[in-house]
C-alpha cells in the first residue's frame, strides 16, 4: 500500500481536494479511493503536484473512468454507490472499458494447453478443487477449438496455486473479502498461471466464494480475455454470486474468446501445409536417411524430418518418434534448421524467412520473427542448418556454401560474413545439411554421412553414417 501522507496533504490544502460527496470525510474512505483507483485505473498519486491548483484533474478523471466502466452515475465525485462498489470483492486484474483482450492480443499458438494444480486449500476436499478446476477449462473448451489436459509434474501453461499475502509475483493478496485471485496472459513464465487467494474461503456451493465460477473468470485472462464492463459476463471484474449449477457463459464473454480462438469447429485435424504428406514415420535406421535439422534440447538430441521428429535420450538407445505437433502444434512442419542455446533454456527452430523460439514444450508469443531482423541480407531466403558454440556464445548460420556467425551476447551478426563453409572448417564440404553441437564438438550433416569436427583442434576427426546415433 503506498503512502498516506501524500493524500492526507492533498485532501488539508484549499489548493486541492479529493472529490467527496458530504458525509464521507474520512480518510478511511480516501485511502480506499487511493488504493482502488491506483491498483485498478492506473492513478498516480506520486505525479500530482500538492499545490495543483487548475487544470485536468487526475483523480476526478480516474472516478469518472471507474464510474462509467461499472455504470453509475458519472459524477467524479466519490458518492455512495461509488464507494460501495470499490469495496466488493473482485478480480485482481485491472480493468478496462469494454470486453477486451489484452494489449497486443496475446494468446496460446497452441490448441492443446496443460494445466497443473501445485497445492490445495483447506476449505474443500482435494476431489472437489480438482472437479471445480476441470469444470472452469470446460466452460472455455466448449466455446472453442482449446483443450485442456492436465499434468502432474514439470512446468505446465497455467500453473494454478493458492496463496496468501505476498507470494512471489509483487502482486500480494490483501486478505480476505477483497482481491480473490489473479491470473496472468499468456506466455513463457509465469505466464498463464493463476493464483487464488488462500486468505478467502473457498467453498463448491453459492456459500462465500466459490472456485469454479473464480477460475473460470481467471482462466479467462490466462487465455488472452481482458475485463468486461457487461455486468451478467464472466469476465465482469466483479465477484458475482451465481449457482454454478445454472451457469451459462454470456454472449460478450463468447465473442470475447472466440475472437482470439475462434469457434469451436474450426480446429484442424491435420497440417494444412503438407496436406497430401503420408502420416508414416519416417526410418531412422535406414542407411540413406538424411535430416531437415538436429539440435540439442536439454539432455536429448532431437532429429527433425518432415513432420516427424526423433529424440534420442542419453539413457535409451532406441530413438523414439513422435510427429512435431505432439510437442508444439502451432510450429509448421519441415524445419530446416535448429540450434540450442542452453544457458537460455531456449531453441530457435527455422523455417523459409521465420523463426521460432521456444522453451520446453513452449513457444514464445512473441514469434515467429523475420530472419532479417537477426541481420541476414535481403538475399537469404532461407537458413539450412545452425550451430550454436555454448564457449564462445557464437552461432553459426549456413545458408548454401557459406555461413554466417551471430553474437548471442550483443544479439548481432559479427562483421566480416558471410564466409566460404569450406575454406573456414578443413574437411567439411561446401554445403552443410543440418548441424549441432555435443561434447565439445560439431557434427556436420552431409547427405548420408556426418562428419565429427573438433572445435579445438579445428579438424574431422571422424566420417560417421547419418544414422551412427540410433541403435540400429
Amino acid at each position: 500500500m503506498k503512502s498516506f501522507l501524500l493524500i492526507l496533504a492533498l485532501y488539508a490544502s484549499i489548493s486541492y481536494s479529493l472529490p467527496i460527496t458530504h458525509g464521507i470525510p474520512s480518510e478511511k474512505m480516501l485511502l480506499l479511493a487511493e488504493s482502488y483507483l491506483e491498483q485498478f485505473y492506473g492513478l498516480r498519486m506520486k505525479d500530482i503536484p500538492v499545490n495543483k491548483v487548475k487544470g485536468n484533474d487526475p483523480v476526478v478523471e480516474k472516478t469518472e473512468e471507474m464510474q462509467k466502466f461499472f455504470g453509475l452515475n458519472v459524477t467524479g465525485t466519490l458518492d455512495s454507490a461509488t464507494l460501495e462498489m470499490m469495496q466488493k470483492p473482485r478480480c485482481g486484474v485491472p480493468d478496462v472499458h469494454e470486453f477486451n483482450v489484452f494489449p497486443n492480443r496475446p494468446k496460446w499458438k497452441k490448441y492443446d494447453i496443460t494445466y497443473r494444480i501445485m497445492n490445495y486449500t483447506p476449505d474443500m476436499t482435494r476431489a472437489d478443487v480438482d472437479y471445480a478446476i476441470k469444470k472452469a477449462f470446460e466452460v472455455w473448451s466448449k466455446v472453442t477449438p482449446l483443450t485442456f489436459r492436465r499434468i502432474y509434474t514439470g512446468e505446465a501453461d497455467i500453473m494454478i496455486s493458492f496463496a496468501s499475502g505476498a507470494h512471489g509475483d509483487f502482486y500480494p493478496f490483501d486478505g480476505s473479502n477483497g482481491i480473490l485471485a489473479h491470473a496472468y496472459a499468456p506466455g513463457p513464465g509465469i505466464g498463464g498461471d493463476a493464483h487464488f487467494d488462500e486468505d478467502e474461503y473457498w467453498t463448491a456451493d453459492i456459500r462465500r466464494y466459490n472456485l469454479f465460477l473464480v477460475a473460470a473468470h481467471e482462466f479467462g485472462h490466462s487465455l488472452g480475455l481482458d475485463h468486461s464492463r457487461d455486468s451478467q459476463a464472466l469476465m465482469y471484474p466483479n465477484y458475482r454470486t451465481v449457482d454454478p449449477r445454472r451457469f451459462q457463459l454470456s454472449q460478450d464473454d463468447i465473442r470475447g474468446i472466440q475472437s482470439l480462438y475462434g469457434g469451436p469447429m474450426i480446429r484442424p485435424t491435420k497440417s494444412p501445409e503438407l496436406p497430401s504428406k503420408p502420416t508414416t514415420k519416417p526410418d531412422f535406421c535406414s542407411s540413406s536417411i538424411t535430416f531437415d535439422a538436429i539440435t540439442t534440447f536439454r539432455r536429448e538430441i532431437i532429429f527433425f524430418k518432415d513432420r516427424f521428429l526423433g529424440r534420442k535420450q542419453p539413457q535409451n538407445p532406441e530413438v523414439i518418434v513422435h510427429l512435431l505437433s505432439f510437442f508444439w502444434p502451432s510450429l509448421p512442419s519441415g524445419i530446416q534448421a535448429a540450434y540450442e542455446v542452453k544457458s537460455k533454456d531456449q531453441v530457435f527452430l527455422f523455417k523459409d524467412s521465420k523463426y521460432w523460439v521456444v522453451s520446453g514444450t513452449n513457444v514464445l508469443t512473441q514469434y515467429p520473427e523475420s530472419i532479417y531482423s537477426l541481420g541476414f541480407p535481403s538475399y537469404v531466403k532461407k537458413v539450412n542448418a545452425a550451430v550454436h558454440n555454448p564457449f564462445t556464445r557464437k552461432t553459426y548460420f549456413f545458408v548454401e556454401n557459406n555461413y554466417w556467425r551471430y553474437d548471442e551476447t550483443s544479439q548481432s551478426m559479427d562483421r566480416g560474413y558471410p564466409r566460404q563453409t569450406a575454406t573456414a572448417f578443413s574437411g567439411i564440404g561446401p554445403k552443410v545439411e543440418a548441424a549441432f553441437y555435443h561434447n565439445r564438438h560439431y557434427y556436420f550433416f552431409q547427405g548420408n554421412k556426418q562428419l565429427e569436427y573438433d572445435v579445438f583442434s579445428n579438424r574431422v576427426t571422424q566420417v560417421l553414417k547419418s544414422n551412427s546415433w540410433f541403435s540400429c
